[in-house]
């Protein structure tokens, strides 16, 4: 199984971005890799898959020396924009046509009721 093959797979089992390091913390003696520095092999393969392919790749680069599966990152992009769509649109709806907020009904305790 190649390095990409293990990444792909522990990128496949998580819901946010890992470093370099938690993916060679997670894979453990699954890399296929010897060497005494296996996140160099990883932070390689990523990134020359990435440069390889573009778009293409199954992998996307979130931040510096994070990475995630690209279609899982697509999907959460997707659902935050017709999140922030749907914010935007309500914000965009005239104030007769936002609900009204209800006051408390609970009795007021004033001074001369409290004796």
């Amino acid at each position: 199984m190649s390095t990409l093959a293990v990444v792909e797979q522990i990128l496949s089992n998580t819901t946010t971005p890992l470093s370099v390091r938690e993916i060679v913390e997670l894979a453990g003696d699954s890399l296929p890799t010897k060497s005494k520095t296996p996140d160099t092999v990883v932070a390689r393969d990523l990134s020359m898959d990435l440069k390889k392919k573009g778009e293409d790749s199954r992998f996307i680069r979130t931040a510096p020396g994070r990475y995630t599966m690209r279609a899982q990152w697509m999907t959460v992009k997707n659902t935050e924009s017709i999140l922030s769509a749907a914010l935007s649109q309500d914000r965009a709806a005239p104030i007769s046509a936002r609900p009204i907020p209800v006051a408390s009904t609970a009795p007021r305790i004033t001074n001369s009721q409290s004796n």
